[in-house]
């Protein structure tokens, strides 16, 4: 009897209780085998391939950096990628930000809010749920300068001399595209600064108010630092996604960038290059465009995740 209350006392993570290794094992392995089949395997078939020529798609001598030579010399590689990269630049800056603005905004409101919390947090995250491609499509029927509802909209109110051609028109492309993306995401950082705002304790917020702090110095100088980490999350992840960006832009523009290759990306170079490109050597180049593409994303983000650690050192 002494013996059977021992083992019924003894601790889950010990002894008997431990979860084995083959457990464990059995279920991290499926995680890890999609995770190797579909990240790590194109990572490396893409690196490997990006160093050899090609011929259609039969694979002739090392190349060694010929192919990543010919991104950034070879007409017309050399003159769109460093337009595409620069287009990737401003897609970032923009979505940041308007999303990340209006983001913060929509959180601190809701944090002080009661009414209707929960229902304004799922209608600005819903867009979130939906296909990007799918939210091109529809933004560009509704951008549409005969029968979209945006222009019908202002000729409706009276304001039909701001009617324009707003995917034709190679000034307003790039903006349109950054305010769709933005308008689909901006429910992912308010979520995130909803939640980082509800654990930082009143306590700081009264003291600060006791020593006759306003409200925008409570928020300027206690609430906005110690949302560092969170603004260093959703900036990672906006500029991993902004420089990843393919189908929104695909969905909205084409293939081409249009107008005039003025919404082209780095995605849509890919794209051109490996599907619609004439050149034999399609894969090479492509591939080695791919390489490029993961190592400036890559180095970035571990740059931009250390900058935000020692910043949130300093806080501390």
């Amino acid at each position: 009897m002494v013996q059977a209350q021992r083992r019924l006392r003894r601790p889950v993570g010990a002894g008997g209780g431990r979860p084995r290794r083959r457990v464990l094992l059995a279920f991290l392995l499926p995680a890890l085998a999609l995770y190797t089949v579909f990240i790590v395997y194109p990572l490396v078939s893409a690196a490997q391939y990006s160093v050899y020529s090609w011929s259609g798609n039969k694979q002739n001598g090392f190349a060694g950096l010929a192919n990543f030579r010919d991104l950034f010399t070879k007409y017309p590689l050399s003159e769109q990628v460093w337009r595409a990269l620069g287009h990737n630049a401003l897609f970032f800056i923009g979505t940041m930000l308007i999303q990340t603005t209006l983001g913060l905004t929509f959180a601190v409101l809701l944090h002080k809010s009661r009414r209707g919390k929960r229902f304004l947090q799922t209608a600005y995250t819903l867009p979130h749920l939906v296909s990007p491609i799918v939210v091109g499509y529809l933004w560009s029927i509704m951008l549409n300068p005969q029968f979209g509802a945006v222009n019908a909209a202002l000729r409706g109110v009276g304001l039909g001399s701001l009617a324009q051609p707003w995917r034709g028109d190679p000034h307003l492309a790039l903006p349109v595209a950054i305010v769709v993306n933005a308008w689909q995401w901006v429910g992912f950082p308010m979520l995130l600064f909803g939640a980082a705002l509800a654990g930082i304790p009143d306590e700081y917020e009264q003291a600060a108010r006791v020593d006759g702090a306003s409200s925008w110095k409570v928020f300027r100088r206690i609430t906005l630092p110690l949302l560092t980490p969170v603004m260093g999350i959703v900036t990672v992840l906006t500029f991993i996604g902004t420089f990843n960006v393919l189908d929104l832009i695909y969905a909205l523009q084409g293939s081409q960038g249009n107008p005039q290759y003025a919404t082209d990306v780095l995605g849509l170079v890919f794209y051109r290059t490996a599907f619609e490109n004439p050149d034999p050597n399609a894969i090479g180049q492509s591939c080695a465009l791919a390489v490029c593409m993961f190592v400036l994303i890559f180095g970035v983000s571990l740059a931009a995740n250390h900058v935000f650690r020692r910043m949130e050192e300093r806080v501390r």
